[in-house]
């Protein structure tokens, strides 16, 4: 695929559809709580969306592992040593659990994809400390997305942070571009070098996606054909928000 650079106009309506997200994201979060069920919050996704005109861009996306089980949610939710794509069910949160809520709305012809892992009441330092890494990780990679730098910018930023922490980043999963498709160009992978890859210019629209682990990063998919998990059983946090470079500051399009 070639590198998309949408207009103005266009990123007026993604930055409509990342708002529409970020809100399904908050109404999950203030959900979120000791037995509460993985599909009343997708439930609670799938009804913001609505009320907005919009509709769910993960529901029914094809797996281009596991041919015939395209995705039967709206959301992904993930928990504890689960990175992504974790299916909504009967299951519950449990005090000192983390959870990460990703979710992607298509309105307009146009996707908005956000991510964000949260505690379950109160959980442990150390878990604590994972997801503020983890979330610092994103906010340097869209510092770095900005004119005169490279993809590689971005990805070297999350993953000198991350390591320097003590922690994993994850290369089998990655960020990538975002328009009118849910994966477009450019890929942004969570590891690289600075000054690689494609130049940024403005109007390139991507999300960024640090995935990080507490332990090793190797993972593997559950039996149910989409939810990822480590091997060896570590925590894992993920946040994501989809950015516009700019001529200026890079702008967050997946805000409230």
């Amino acid at each position: 695929m070639a590198i998309i650079i949408k207009t103005r106009d266009e990123i007026a309506i993604m930055r409509e559809a990342g708002r529409i997200n970020a809100q399904a994201l908050e109404a999950m979060a203030r959900a979120v709580r000791p037995g509460v069920t993985t599909r009343e919050l997708n439930r609670i996704a799938i009804e913001v969306l609505r009320a907005h005109g919009a509709t769910p861009a993960f529901l029914n996306y094809p797996n281009g592992t596991f041919p015939g089980h395209p995705y039967p949610a709206a959301i992904n939710a993930s928990i504890n040593d689960e990175l992504v794509h974790g299916l909504p069910g009967r299951r519950k949160l449990r005090e000192g659990d983390i959870i990460s809520l990703d979710c992607g709305t298509v309105y307009n012809g146009f996707v908005g994809d956000s991510a964000i892992t949260l505690p379950v009441g109160r959980i442990s330092a150390r878990a604590q400390h994972l997801l503020d890494v983890t979330r610092e990780a994103l906010r340097l990679a869209i510092d770095a997305s900005r004119l005169g730098n490279r993809v590689g910018d971005v990805s070297a930023s999350i993953q000198e942070w991350v390591e320097s922490n003590g922690y994993n980043v994850v290369r089998e999963y990655t960020g990538h571009g975002v328009g009118r498709d849910m994966h477009e160009d450019p890929q942004v992978l969570n590891w690289g070098k600075r000054d690689r890859g494609t130049p940024l210019r403005a109007g390139m629209t991507y999300a960024i996606e640090p995935m990080v682990c507490m332990g090793s990063a190797d993972l593997y998919v559950k039996a149910d054909y989409w939810t990822v998990a480590t091997v060896e059983g570590d925590l894992c946090a993920h946040f994501e928000h989809t950015i516009a470079v700019t001529d200026g500051e890079p702008e967050i399009l997946t805000l409230p």
